[in-house]
């Protein structure tokens, strides 16, 4: 998430956040089944479907954030803080499920077409309900970016997904009531089912790659790389440098390990010193970041990329 993240209320935590979208997509729920009830309409169907996916994503999502809290103890010293990427990488296997679901109910009803009933109080429903998802997930983006939270960007980006259905379901619908095609109907809940398999897959591959250990975003290594060089711009000419300097993700904190070459004749405190400041600085300027940092003299050089300990 970007270090330069919008301030939030006390109270919008992943874990209120998530709770709300819980109780929302139990009323939107109830909002398109009953939109579905009085229409026929396959695409208030799957719009329906597609909130029941909320609901138990947003349960998942919470158990996984509650994870993720827990403090660092002996069979995880470096947190719990990756049990996020699982809520994602299932959200967005939900996604696809869901998106499966609708190909085949829009595929039956496009080769069977159905006249489409009480169309206004159809629509008005799904429109009502999806609003309030629309409202909740621009809340909960803002949110995810202050608590560099991947499972709340999840959760967001998948009722972002619900808005678009239900975009997608009123053109359909409006399309087929003004022209009679009945078709048209189904046709937009296909295209509403390749828009969120397409938002699915994108959310499983973020998960896989943050359980890869993956480096932090490009504006944030551009940060770290600026405060950096700040450090050495502070000392004489060549007294200090930085290298081998690698960073990885881990659900709501991030990690930079690097080498701080200095000369071989200061004292340890003043090195001990330049190290603190450099830490403090690194956590400053990117929150949620924590530094490892391994001293070295100027003239001496590591060799981590041994050979055998390439495979």
């Amino acid at each position: 998430m970007s270090p330069s993240a919008p301030p939030s209320s006390p109270w919008l935590t992943p874990r209120n956040l998530l709770w709300t979208s819980a109780a929302v997509a139990v009323v939107t729920i109830a909002l398109k089944t009953l939109a579905w009830a009085i229409s026929g309409s396959v695409g208030l169907l799957s719009d329906a479907m597609e909130s029941f996916v909320n609901l138990a994503s947003a349960m998942f999502a919470l158990a996984m954030v509650t994870v993720a809290q827990r403090p660092a103890d002996d069979d995880h010293p470096y947190g719990h803080h990756k049990a996020e990427y699982f809520s994602s990488g299932f959200e967005g296997l939900l996604i696809v499920g869901v998106s499966v679901g609708i190909f085949w109910a829009a595929g039956h009803r496009l080769v069977n077409p159905q006249a489409i009933e009480q169309v206004g109080w159809g629509l008005a429903l799904s429109v009502f309900s999806s609003g309030l998802n629309g409202l909740l997930a621009w809340v909960m983006f803002r949110a995810a970016r202050v608590h560099r939270s991947i499972a709340l960007e999840a959760d967001a980006r998948h009722l972002v997904t619900d808005v678009w259905t239900s975009v997608g379901v009123v053109v359909g619908i409006a399309g087929a009531a003004l022209t009679g095609w009945l078709w048209l109907d189904a046709a937009a809940a296909i295209l509403v089912a390749l828009n969120i398999l397409k938002e699915g897959v994108e959310l499983v591959w973020r998960s896989s790659q943050g359980l890869m250990d993956s480096a932090v975003e490009p504006q944030v290594q551009a940060t770290i790389d600026a405060t950096l060089q700040q450090f050495v711009q502070t000392q004489p000419p060549g007294a200090v440098r930085f290298d081998h300097v690698s960073t990885r993700r881990a659900g709501q904190r991030q990690f930079v390990d690097m080498h701080l070459h200095m000369p071989a004749d200061w004292t340890l405190r003043h090195a001990a010193e330049l190290r603190g400041q450099v830490e403090r600085g690194l956590m400053s300027a990117v929150p949620g970041l924590r530094a490892t940092i391994e001293l070295l003299p100027t003239d001496v050089e590591a060799h981590i990329d041994d050979p055998k300990d390439v495979a």
